[in-house]
């Protein structure tokens, strides 16, 4: 494979992009920084095919990304290859509005043909290639110029071992018949609502109790101030105010702004400066949450009680056994709060439909139903129908006893 300088000008940049126009995938990685902004800083982006590879720097003076870009979110043709990739997709929705796509994701692959959870590029690297990965540039700092050999080395590893990888863990999809398995996973993943960043919405990621209007109301409007001020300034939500005292304060408003000086997570400043104020009148302009804003009342996280909390148990314990048989991912089947809706008598639920219903969710129906069992077999957890084992339980004409 053909390994490129560090591309910094937009002829070559250009250049590279109309070659990997041609082919029938491209491997995408990027480096990023976001621990002191809001936006993360694209720092580097590496691209692969199976014969080219090559690092861009973005921060090159006077370099247009268009050609690249273009190729990512408007070239259908081309599949566009990550390894967890949410962190790069949501990169490249911030530049463009859009997101790539088709799109793949081998670490969301592995799930399919692996009991492998979230398995890491490294792991990866090392289980289909042999190839200790070199981590010793993975926490640099990617905005600091110039890059060293080290890091570009690095960060260009990252694409060269996908494009080798990828044909395999394809191959392996199409072998066990499980590719249609991950079609709804990685439109997931493209799906570009899910990197919208409405701050109205904002307030459905923080935790809260209850679900008191009047409370949620002061949450949302609080919430929307937070990232607007972090959107603002250009720094993580967090150093605005951490989730807990968003939460905290929409549960016990303070009645006037000194007030805020005994709020914990705040500084004894804002009792009287400007942001102080601004939060202040997020709380006093707070609307109750209408009726169609609430959360949906579900069981989902409430007590099952004993016998509920069992049901789910041996839900969980068939998952792993089902997971172990068929050499998959436990979460790609079904996740454990699912798991505990179906306990608590949900029906609409993903274990319930296609693939999975075929798999695993028909099974695990017929378990809360007292339709199956569990049985050990040779030092092995197995599972069998009722009448299986009462059948079996049937003394044969031989065993019955003589009259």
């Amino acid at each position: 494979m053909k390994i490129h300088p560090l591309i910094t000008t937009s002829a070559a940049l250009a250049d590279l992009c109309t070659r990997l126009a041609q082919a029938d995938f491209i491997c995408v990685d990027t480096e990023f920084m976001r621990e002191n902004t809001y936006w993360p800083e694209l720092c580097l982006i590496q691209v692969a095919d199976e014969h080219e590879a090559a690092a861009i720097d973005p921060l090159a003076k006077d370099i247009d990304m268009t050609p690249l870009l273009d190729l990512l979110v408007d070239n259908e043709d081309v599949l566009k290859v990550f390894h967890a990739g949410g962190q790069d997709v949501e990169i490249i929705y911030n530049l463009t509005g859009r997101t790539p796509h088709p799109i793949f994701d081998t670490q969301i692959a592995m799930m399919a043909i692996s009991q492998s959870e979230q398995i890491g590029y490294s792991n990866l690297v090392e289980s289909w290639q042999g190839i200790v990965v070199d981590k010793g540039a993975r926490f640099t700092d990617w905005s600091r110029r110039p890059l060293t050999e080290r890091q570009i080395e690095y960060a260009i590893g990252d694409v060269t071992h996908l494009a080798k990888i990828f044909p395999k863990i394809l191959g392996r999809l199409k072998k066990t018949g499980r590719g249609v398995w991950l079609n709804i996973e990685m439109e997931k993943l493209a799906d570009p609502a899910g990197y919208r960043n409405d701050p109205t919405l904002s307030w459905q990621r923080i935790k809260a109790a209850g679900r008191n209007p009047a409370m949620l109301g002061r949450l949302k409007s609080i919430a929307q101030w937070r990232e607007l001020e972090a959107q603002d300034k250009n720094i993580p939500r967090g150093r605005i105010a951490r989730d807990e005292t968003v939460a905290d304060i929409a549960s016990h408003p303070p009645k006037k702004q000194e007030d805020l000086a005994k709020v914990r997570g705040l500084s004894p400043g804002w009792k009287d400066n400007e942001i102080g104020r601004r939060l202040m009148a997020a709380i006093e302009n707070a609307v109750p949450l209408s009726d169609d804003e609430l959360p949906p009342r579900t069981p989902r996280g409430a007590p099952l009680g004993k016998e509920g909390a069992l049901v789910a148990d041996l839900l969980k314990l068939l998952l792993k056994i089902r997971s172990r048989e068929i050499d998959v991912a436990a979460r790609l089947l079904a996740r454990s709060e699912d798991l505990e809706l179906l306990a608590a008598g949900v029906r609409e639920l993903p274990l319930l439909e296609g693939w999975r219903y075929d798999v695993f969710g028909r099974d695990a129906l017929e378990l809360v139903e007292g339709k199956l069992a569990f049985a050990v077999v040779k030092g092995r957890m197995k599972m069998a129908h009722i009448d299986e084992i009462g059948s079996r339980a049937e003394p044969s004409a031989e065993d019955a006893p003589a009259e």
